[in-house]
């Protein structure tokens, strides 16, 4: 029964880990959104129009987010919305590519941009993980 006890909180611990991690780094690069707009908004592609507008919601989605991501009682509900937001926001990577346009000054490879890519499915993976619905939730997690 001990056995079992440390077993879960070690979950529980591991998955606060990965929640906080990528949480906190959602918060960093949307108040990066903020603070250094003109980058982001160089790759909303054209056809959304309005690029101050598109970078201003997804950087303060982030940071909303990010922080959910956080709390227990709102990761399977951010996880699940990052994840879209991801997906959503794969467009200007996407865009970045085919155009071949700088991100702060800096334009990617071939090979970058195909890292880039694999990055986002791992970071798609580790958010499904998240707000995975199969995933047993510890009492403890359920009263936060």
């Amino acid at each position: 029964m001990a056995t079992e006890t440390r077993g879960s909180r070690a979950r529980h611990l591991a998955r606060f880990g990965l929640a906080a991690s990528l949480g906190l780094a959602f918060v960093w690069i949307g108040i990066q959104h903020f603070r250094n707009p003109e980058p982001f908004e160089a790759i909303v592609p054209g056809y959304l129009g309005w690029p101050r507008f598109w970078n201003f919601t997804s950087g303060g989605l982030e940071i909303l987010l990010g922080i959910g991501l956080i709390v227990p009682a709102t990761r399977r509900w951010s996880a699940w919305l990052l994840f879209l937001l991801v997906l959503a926001m794969s467009l200007a990577n996407l865009n970045m590519w085919v155009n071949d346009l700088p991100f702060n000054g800096t334009r990617l490879s071939t090979r970058g941009h195909l890292l880039r890519w694999v990055g986002q499915a791992v970071l798609l993976a580790l958010l499904g993980f998240l707000g995975s619905p199969w995933i047993r939730r510890s009492s403890r997690e359920n009263i936060r």
